[in-house]
């Protein structure tokens, strides 16, 4: 049975007089790899933004898991209360384009800072859930280093482990490799395809087209602050039929 994590109806955002995003609605499936393509200024990192409470919506609807963070009332955004807000925020995870690592921290408080802070586990448990954690991403000999000593794709997969660390149903990905130099984002892109083999739903803005065409369920392809074209990614990339799509996959090699 098809069980959305995530559903996003019609949503809407502007900044000022500017519109961003323009009612876009789209749904992800539990266990799908859902990437978001386009060029510059089309609107993808807000959409993320947006999806993740970073960013206040004007109208339209975010359902987590059946629950509602947002309900349209008359055509504006209704925020669901606190309580409810905290809880879905712990549906997902996110990790952002310049990792967001506590400086003063080593590795492993980065990763399991909040498993303590914010889930209130045992000092132990928590040293477990990250030290497996920083093994998964094959930094298990840094754990006692700090942010400044790793190199910017060291940095990155700790960024993941501590989004894995709560456990989240849906991980988004904000242009993971945009701060990396080519040689580093190889190894990113081998973690995320590794969670995408576990069956781990994700959403990942992304201007790598190779890696979208292999790992993704679905691509959307966003212009302007609207879905232009969407489907499988030997529809999308390999076979498109929106002019605007075509232009702008010509641009990358396949």
């Amino acid at each position: 049975m098809k069980v959305n994590l995530l559903e996003i109806k019609n949503l809407k955002k502007s900044f000022g007089t500017l519109e961003v995003i323009k009612g876009i609605s789209l749904n992800v499936e539990e266990g799908k790899v859902v990437s978001i393509i386009g060029p510059s200024g089309s609107g993808k990192s807000t959409l993320l933004r947006c999806a993740t409470l970073l960013e206040t919506i004007d109208s339209g609807e975010l359902i987590y898991l059946g629950e509602h963070a947002t309900t349209d009332i008359d055509g504006k955004a209704s925020y669901a209360h606190k309580a409810q807000l905290k809880r879905i925020q712990s549906y997902f995870g996110l990790v952002f384009q310049n990792f967001n690592l506590f400086p003063h921290f080593s590795v492993i408080k980065n990763v399991i800072d909040a498993l303590i802070t914010v889930q209130k586990k045992p000092k132990d448990e928590a040293m477990e859930i990250g030290r497996g954690l920083l093994k998964k991403v094959g930094l298990a000999d840094k754990e006692d280093a700090y942010p400044y000593q790793l190199s910017g794709g060291q940095q990155q997969r700790v960024s993941i482990a501590r989004a894995l660390a709560l456990n989240p149903k849906i991980l988004f990905f904000d242009e993971p490799t945009s701060a990396l130099d080519p040689e580093l984002t190889g190894e990113i892109l081998n973690v995320i395809k590794e969670l995408a083999a576990e069956k781990m739903t994700m959403v990942i803005v992304t201007h790598e087209m190779s890696f979208a065409r292999d790992v993704s369920d679905h691509i959307i392809f966003m212009d302007n602050g609207v879905i232009v074209e969407e489907g499988s990614p030997s529809k999308v990339i390999n076979n498109p039929e929106n002019e605007r799509t075509k232009a702008f996959l010509s641009r990358f090699e396949s």
